[in-house]
């Protein structure tokens, strides 16, 4: 009965360097993969174009006429073409070219493009006037304006 919280120990530790090692086997995989003309991000965060790959450095052009040599250890992902652009220059896939365009309305819908018979007048969603309100609702926004007074309220003791 002693040993069994030790097993699971032991079994614990073992699943966990495992799981590093795999890992560590992944990235090592990745970086072997590298190509001139890849978008790479360094452990440290800067974003670089390979130019060269070496056996154990990598040559990357970090702009126009910055070229600085790098452990491949020190590379921390190899980017997608897409993602590299978008980070580094700002270029954004342009998604409206992939498909069909959704139009604005529901014109679509019924095949034509003019609008419904009933919509001709134009609706207004602001505040009304007060030269448009009725007389009505004016009086009583002056009278509920105006304090009430209730049974428990007096002026005078």
């Amino acid at each position: 009965m002693t040993l069994l919280p030790f097993i699971v120990l032991i079994g614990a530790m073992f699943l966990m360097t495992r799981s590093a090692k795999r890992k560590q086997q992944e990235a090592a995989r990745m970086r072997d993969q590298m190509q001139p003309g890849s978008g790479i991000r360094t452990i440290g965060g800067m974003y670089a174009t390979v130019k060269e790959v070496n056996d154990d450095t990598v040559l990357l052009d970090a702009g126009p006429g910055v070229e600085l040599l790098f452990a491949k250890n020190a590379i921390a992902t190899v980017l997608p073409d897409d993602e590299y652009n978008r980070i580094v220059h700002g270029i954004e896939h342009d998604l409206k070219s992939d498909g069909d365009l959704v139009p604005d309305d529901a014109s679509s819908l019924t095949g034509t493009d003019e609008p419904a018979a009933g919509d001709d007048k134009p609706v207004d969603l602001g505040k009304k006037d007060a030269a448009d309100e009725p007389a009505d609702a004016t009086a009583e926004a002056k009278a509920d304006a105006e304090p009430k007074k209730t049974d428990g309220d007096t002026e005078a003791k």
